[in-house]
């Protein structure tokens, strides 16, 4: 959990990361040197950091997955606003965009992004 937040708040953000949360990260992992999870972490530099198997072993993959769900979530959603004439949402029309946004998700789950067309 450690790592995936770490990878959230910096993965972005270049040379302008929040050092405090690889200090945490660091932390974290040193633990695993007093467990069975050594093969999670390798010492380079001095500094502890999650070992390439860690990051190879799927962690990227669930993070990339996350990443998909959230984007299709955010879209559906901005679409069935839109589709609504950007109208606030209230509890008489919470259905309504409910009702949108899984018709949204259903085309996304069969077919992605594959029919969406911008007009200009």
């Amino acid at each position: 959990m450690v790592y995936i937040g770490n990878w959230v708040l910096n993965s972005i953000r270049g040379n302008d990361r929040f050092t405090d949360y690889d200090v945490v990260e660091s932390k974290v992992f040193a633990h695993c040197a007093n467990t069975k999870m050594r093969s999670l972490f390798e010492i380079v530099e001095g500094e502890v950091l999650p070992s390439a198997a860690y990051e190879e072993g799927g962690i990227h993959e669930a993070i990339m997955e996350y990443e998909d769900t959230v984007f299709f979530e955010i879209l559906a959603e901005e679409l069935s606003r839109r589709d609504m004439d950007d109208a606030d949402i209230r509890q008489d029309n919470q259905e309504e965009l409910n009702t949108r946004m899984n018709e949204y998700m259903l085309e996304f789950e069969q077919n992605g992004v594959e029919n969406l067309e911008l007009e200009k």
